[in-house]
């Protein structure tokens, strides 16, 4: 199986334990008296296999991953670094985004708030952390 398959079957896979989960909540209780529109523990059933089918994905996907060399490391070292970098800019624009709000003043007597953090320096680094992660995912992809 090559990865891009594997990856598609993962997304597949995942999608239908969302689903099983949503089917579960409307059969788990029901009015005295009523039926649930499905079985709970067949619908039990069909989750164990899914999970244990996406765990065994999952494994094949990181055996892959790890074993794929790129740039001097692994597939798994530029994806976790594209991870963490995603993670990271994502924490530095809301800096940004919270810092740069103005509140308007219609006295002198209201409080006034003011910025604690270099908002051009922050929006410079959050720069250069997206054109590593642009660098990434053409790397990755």
């Amino acid at each position: 199986m090559k990865l891009a398959e594997a990856l598609i079957l993962r997304a597949d896979c995942q999608k239908k334990i969302a689903q099983l989960r949503q089917r579960l909540s409307r059969s788990v209780r029901v009015q005295e008296g009523e039926q649930p529109p499905e079985n709970p523990q067949s619908l039990l059933s069909e989750l164990e296999g899914a999970i244990a089918e996406l765990t065994t994905l999952i494994q094949r996907i990181n055996k892959t991953n790890s074993s794929t060399a790129l740039n001097g490391g692994t597939l798994s070292d530029a994806l976790a670094q594209r991870d963490t970098l995603g993670i990271k800019r994502s924490a530095i624009d809301g800096v940004i985004q919270n810092a740069a709000i103005v509140t308007n003043r219609y006295s002198q007597s209201e409080v006034k708030f003011v910025s604690t953090v270099d908002i051009a320096a922050l929006q410079r680094q959050l720069d250069g952390i997206s054109q590593e992660l642009r660098y990434y995912h053409v790397l990755i992809c």
